[in-house]
């Protein structure tokens, strides 16, 4: 159920470079002045607390017109931009498409750029597609085609993106841009040997390798644990005067060189990784990478020197807390998990049970139902909403501890608030419906399959099967 710390390394990277490529689409718009945005009475302000996809904020531009209020395209163009941070993409669609169909705003090459990712977000690749075939030929330019293979790229649509590419080498185009963006995608696919590729042909037409290039390829090389490979890339990133080093590339690093046991490697990346700590923008995540890393490397000295200069540096919030006790549970220390734990209770943050979750598992894998149902009653009462990873800790637990009725309740509020895609185990799922054909409950049991339907977790062919097992009483 969790996630692996290279994903979340390579998920870092590609969520950071695909918003350096929405961010490049919006280069060459020119800043209003910040008290037109953010003005007490401006149209952000009255736009910004529509938080919910569901509402439409057009009735909100259209009023503000009907006010006798003037709007500018750059002032439009910044309010789609930071919408578009937020991940706000419906209502930064709906603000684009207000621009063209209310104010007759003519679109430029970055406008329609920004529209095609939006639609992307919004309502998938094929509109897109139906979008892009009809633009006017004279706004099809180059920011206009990368926008069109970033979003193949995020549809790991390889053929398509692959062709995009080319129209953009016939069109002359020389910017590092476009290459990472496919190189992110074969790095994603692990089509690693693409990579090479990609880096000789920008070598060879003299096209510029960026900071990205190279992070990607250093994280390819982190992926298959070619500790040869990191070593190349960092030397080549360390010794280019043009490209500045952040700690993401450094954890990346450390992260491939744990993976083939060299620890002591792994240590003198996270010498560097902290050492650019300070400089950074984004200082907390960078100190929860260099926590899970630290505990990778199974120093926990280390890892509590960490903390306290986290702690003494930073405010901590829940990403911080959720850090440290799940590295602390690496090394099984659950009386260190515990006091920090605490001491997150203690900071009356917003309650996240993906916090008490990390002990809960713990409890109930070690047979301590009891501790793990007095941790849920309290996050309860604390105003926090139990998710679906803690319903299946219990069911499981549950399990283990002979309670088959209530691991068969606790599966069941498991289910009723999964997210797409989730599926118990096997095992798991099994006992609960044995426990409930067992009991000749036939009803009981046909309400159970019929939440698994509704959920998604089996299809129509595999519930009626059950059903019909079942009722048969075999």
């Amino acid at each position: 159920m969790k996630l692996a710390l290279s994903s979340l390394l390579n998920s870092r990277l590609q969520s950071a470079y695909h918003l350096k490529v929405l961010r490049h689409f919006f280069s060459s718009i020119s800043t209003p002045t910040s008290s037109s945005i953010t003005g007490r009475d401006s149209l952000y302000k009255r736009i910004s607390p529509v938080g919910d996809p569901r509402v439409s904020v057009v009735p909100l531009l259209d009023q503000w017109v009907q006010e006798g209020r003037t709007v500018t395209k750059e002032e439009l163009q910044v309010i789609i931009q930071e919408l578009t941070v937020y991940r706000r993409f419906k209502h930064a669609l709906e603000i684009s498409q207000w621009m063209t169909d209310k104010r007759y705003i003519p679109l430029s090459h970055s406008d329609v750029a920004t529209r095609l990712n939006l639609i992307f977000r919004v309502h998938g690749l094929e509109q897109v597609e139906n979008y892009f075939n009809n633009i006017p030929q004279q706004l099809k330019g180059f920011d206009t085609y990368t926008a069109l293979l970033n979003c193949y790229a995020r549809a790991k649509s390889a053929e398509k993106a692959e062709a995009v590419m080319q129209k953009l080498r016939d069109m002359g185009y020389r910017m590092p841009m476009s290459y990472n963006i496919l190189m992110n995608l074969y790095c994603q696919m692990g089509r690693w040997e693409k990579l090479d590729t990609l880096m000789h042909e920008m070598e060879e037409k003299g096209i510029y390798c960026d900071k990205y290039t190279f992070t990607i390829r250093l994280s390819a090389y982190a992926a298959t644990s070619n500790s040869e490979g990191i070593d190349t890339i960092l030397t080549r990133m360390e010794s280019n005067p043009r490209i500045t080093l952040d700690w993401s590339s450094y954890a990346v690093a450390a992260d491939g060189c744990l993976k083939v046991g060299l620890v002591e490697k792994a240590l003198e990346m996270l010498n560097k990784l902290e050492g650019l700590i300070r400089t950074s923008k984004r200082r907390n995540a960078a100190f929860d990478f260099l926590l899970r890393l630290h505990a990778k490397t199974g120093k926990k000295d280390e890892l509590y020197r960490i903390w306290n200069l986290y702690k003494k540096t930073e405010r901590i919030y829940n990403k911080g807390y959720k850090s440290m006790i799940s590295s602390l549970l690496n090394f099984n220390d659950i009386e260190g998990a515990e006091k920090i734990f605490k001491e997150w209770e203690s900071r009356g943050l917003s309650y996240d049970f993906r916090i008490p979750n990390f002990l809960i598992d713990v409890y109930c894998r070690n047979g301590l139902i009891g501790k793990a149902e007095a941790l849920l009653n309290m996050g309860i009462a604390k105003g926090g909403n139990p998710i679906v990873d803690t319903w299946y800790y219990f069911a499981g637990g549950y399990i283990e501890d002979n309670q088959v009725p209530k691991a068969v309740e606790a599966l069941k509020k498991a289910i009723l608030v999964c997210p797409p895609n989730w599926k118990p185990s096997k095992n798991t799922l099994a006992t609960c419906l044995e426990y409930l054909e067992g009991r000749g409950n036939v009803e009981e049991a046909e309400e159970f399959i019929r939440i698994l339907k509704e959920e998604g977790i089996f299809s129509a062919v595999v519930h009626d099967r059950l059903l019909g097992f079942i009722k048969g009483g075999k």
